[in-house]
Formats: structure tokens, sequence, C-alpha cells
């Protein structure tokens, strides 16, 4: 679990560089205009993976489309965490397969976690001789070299060796365009819930210096970006392995102290870790969001113990009681699983309570998908999916109810949004975000994206708001 020489050397990183001119130059010496797309599964950790993805497609002459079908190479950038987001990526292959036969040329990459599994690397080179790169999460910094290498021997390429972590700093970023953008403060996780695939695929705990981060989101403050959000599996364990008596509440403090119109939000956070002194620095802060994300995924302190989450439903509720003392209009959403292998009708409505007892604002709600390689893949699993599907059932009904009724005590007040982007409804053309994140529906003019504005809230459902600018 040490840090042990995680920081990437300049030097190895400018050889990267080398090999992103090499490639730059076979291009232009074939007269080639090449394109890249880059798919993401999965998580923001994945879209701020992508984002550095793109960052050196773009130093290596490629232009970037959405459309695979249109590109000389597709990346494929996927998640391990549920095996939904696995059968879509083979989906995915299986599609490739009829854009490679038309441009036999076109380089297919398979990269995150997923091709960090063992199981799943074996089986993309038995099974899918398409697929010319296949990289996990520790190599994306060497993608330039990587990538050289298909071109060069015109051989397949694995680069899946099992490695603590790394920090690279520097490497390009293509952000989206509009007033969102992600930052990685730290990679890895050492929390090892039984359930749970990502500290085998991303390694161990390394943070990133802070002078760093925050250099970055200065950067991104000063380029126009109003919604800011800080990554890791486990930010609350900031700063644990940089062993200064630095941790995550010091470094909100020290970026609330940039100047300008913005928010910074943050995920994920386990109970575990979270501290009253870290709900005392969003309290005082002045742009860190009264939101937070806070997964509890079982209200049951058996099956809690089986997950190795290390603490217990008081523990949750006594957090949950100290950050909405410090913070009355905090906004709360978690992560729940439902049908932990063992877990028993009586259990899982131990979460339906504690959901009750909280109030939370919104849920992120799973029935458990076995991920081979972790422990509870291995654990007896008696309830079979169409009872566990009725406990879920009930779960949705509840929270439901409970987000409507949370929704519904908005209407006729004025709340201040960050209108980021276009809507998919004819009446209500506009998107934003409270600073609690809650999604509001607006009339209003296009001029309005990337502006906070004033809103007063008409109507309400489930899912979101909807009103118009004062």
């Amino acid at each position: 679990m040490e840090r042990k020489n995680v920081v990437v050397p300049e030097t190895d990183l400018a050889r990267q560089r080398e090999f992103e001119e090499k490639i730059k130059e076979m291009f232009t010496a074939r007269e080639a205009h090449p394109v890249a797309c880059v798919d993401t599964f999965g998580c923001q950790q994945n879209v701020a993976d992508g984002q550095k993805l793109m960052g050196m497609l773009v130093d290596c002459g490629f232009t970037l489309t959405d459309k695979p079908a249109e590109a000389d190479l597709v990346i494929l950038n996927t998640c391990a965490v549920r095996e939904h987001a696995e059968d879509r990526v083979f989906g995915n292959l299986g599609a490739l397969t009829h854009a490679k036969k038309e441009n036999p040329e076109m380089v297919i990459c398979l990269c995150g976690c997923m091709a960090q599994e063992p199981r799943v690397s074996e089986r993309i080179k038995k099974s899918y001789p398409l697929v010319n790169l296949v990289f996990g999460p520790h190599a994306l910094w060497k993608f330039p070299e990587l990538l050289w290498r298909v071109y060069e021997s015109r051989k397949r390429v694995f680069s899946v060796d099992d490695e603590h972590g790394t920090i690279a700093e520097g490497i390009p970023v293509v952000r989206e365009k509009g007033v969102k953008a992600w930052v990685s403060i730290m990679y890895g996780c050492n929390n090892f819930c039984s359930y749970c695939i990502v500290p085998y695929v991303r390694g161990r705990e390394r943070s990133r210096d802070p002078q760093c981060v925050i250099a970055e989101v200065r950067e991104l403050v000063e380029a126009g970006y109003k919604d800011i959000t800080l990554l890791g599996q486990n930010v609350n364990s900031y700063g644990n392995d940089l062993d200064i008596g630095y941790d995550f509440s010091d470094l909100l403090a020290e970026i609330d102290k940039i100047e300008g119109e913005y928010l910074i939000r943050f995920m994920s956070s386990h109970p575990k870790d979270a501290t009253k002194k870290l709900f005392d620095t969003m309290a005082a802060s002045r742009h860190v969001a009264h939101q937070l994300h806070l997964p509890f995924q079982s209200g049951n302190d058996r099956v809690l113990h089986e997950m190795n989450r290390r603490y217990t439903r008081e523990q949750y509720l006594d957090l949950i009681r100290y950050a909405k003392s410090v913070m009355p209009d905090l906004v709360l959403t978690s992560d729940v699983i439902i049908g932990f292998p063992g877990e028993t009708e009586e259990e899982a409505m131990d979460t339906v309570s504690l959901v009750e007892e909280v109030g939370f604002d919104a849920l992120f709600t799973f029935i458990y998908s076995p991920r081979p390689g972790t422990k509870a893949a291995e654990m007896p699993d008696p309830a079979d999916r169409k009872e566990k599907q009725k406990w879920f059932d009930k779960l949705l009904e509840v929270q439901n109810n409970m987000s409507a009724k949370l929704h519904a005590e908005y209407i006729g007040k004025t709340v201040r949004v960050l209108v980021d982007g276009e809507s998919d409804d004819p009446d209500f053309p506009l998107a934003s975000r409270t600073e609690g994140n809650r999604l509001v529906r607006l009339k209003g003019d296009k001029s309005l994206i990337g502006q906070f504005i004033d809103v007063k809230v008409t109507d309400s459902n489930t899912w979101a708001l909807y009103g118009e600018p004062v």
C-alpha cells in the first residue's frame, strides 16, 4: 500500500512526445489525414482518461470524430464495474467487425478497466483478432509509444501488466466545450470492497501533488469553466500517501481561495474517511457546492461487514446528521446495492428504512452484479433474481416518491442555477443545475448558456424541476 516512485519522470514523458511526433510524421509522409474516435464507457474518471487520450491523439496528428465507422483509429475506453457495461463493449466490438472489413487498415484499441482484467485481455487475445492494441489504466501515459509499436510492427500489442500505478503530469487534454470540467486528484483504491473490481484494475491509492491540482483548477477557472468536479475512487483519503499532513479538506480550502465565479464538486466519497472537518470546510467555503454524494450501499450492519465497507449504519447516520447540521441546504445523493450475496429480504428492507430516515434527494440504485475476481463473486447467493427485483422495486418506489415530494417543495421558489446546455424538451429548451446539482429545465434563449442566473421554479416531477429566468 506504500507510495513508491509513483510520479512518471519528465524524461519518460518527453519520450512519449517523440513518439507522437513520429506518428504525425508517418501520416504526413503518406499525405494522410487520420481520424480517431474515443468511445468512453463508465464513470467520470474514465471520462477524464478519455480526454487525455484525445489530447495525445491530437498531438499525434489525428482529428476527432464521435462516429466509429468514419475513423481510422477506434478506442473503446472501458468500464469493469458492472456486467452490463462489459456486455456493451463486446457488443460494440462485434459491430466494429463490419467497419474493419470495409477499412482493413483501421486500428482498434481496447483500454480502461476491462482491459486490465486478465480474463478479458485473454478473451480479446483469443477471440477478437480485430483488436490491435490492449492496455490498462496503468499504461495510459505511454499510449503514443504503444500505438507507434502497432503501426511499426503491424502486430498486436498488449500492455496489461499488474502494477501499483503511476501519476503522469502534463499529459495534454481535450475537454468538452461548455462549462463543466473534470480534475483527477488521485488514482487507485485501497479499500477492497468485496463486490468491487476497481482496486485490482486501477492499482493502489496515489495522490497528485496539491500544487498541481490547484494549478489545474485555476487554469480551468481562468478558461471559463464554471462547474468543476474533483475525481478520485475515494477523495476522502486524498493525501494519506503524501505524508505531509495534508488532507482532502485542506485541498478544498486552498482551491476555494481561487477567485472567480465557479462551483467545486467532488466524487466519489467514502463514509469511512468522511470527517467533520470536511463538512466544516464545505460549509465555510465560497465555491464548494453544498452537495454530497456519499455511497452507503446497504442499511444493514451484517451486509456492510460482508461488503468490507468498514462503517456501521449508525456511523453513517451520524455523519449525515452532522453534515446537515452545518449545511441545512445540503443536497444528498448515494449509491445502493440490492441483492448482495446472502442478503435476506429483512436486510434489504433495512436499506429501504435507511433511505426513508435520511431523505435522500436521489439515489443511484443497482441490483448486485457479480464481478469475477472479487470476494463477493465466490459467496453463496440463495436469493433469485425475481426476489431481488421485488426488493429493488420497493426501494425505487420509496425513493421516487421522496424525490417527487422534495422537488414539489421547490415550486414557487427562486433558485440560482448554472445554465449548462440545451435540453431535449422543446417547451423547456435549456438545461441547468442548481448548486445541489438538481436538474432544472428552463424556458429561455441559448445566450444564457454558461451563466449563473436566478430561476423561478414553476413545476416539477420525480427527476427534474422546471422554471423560467427571473
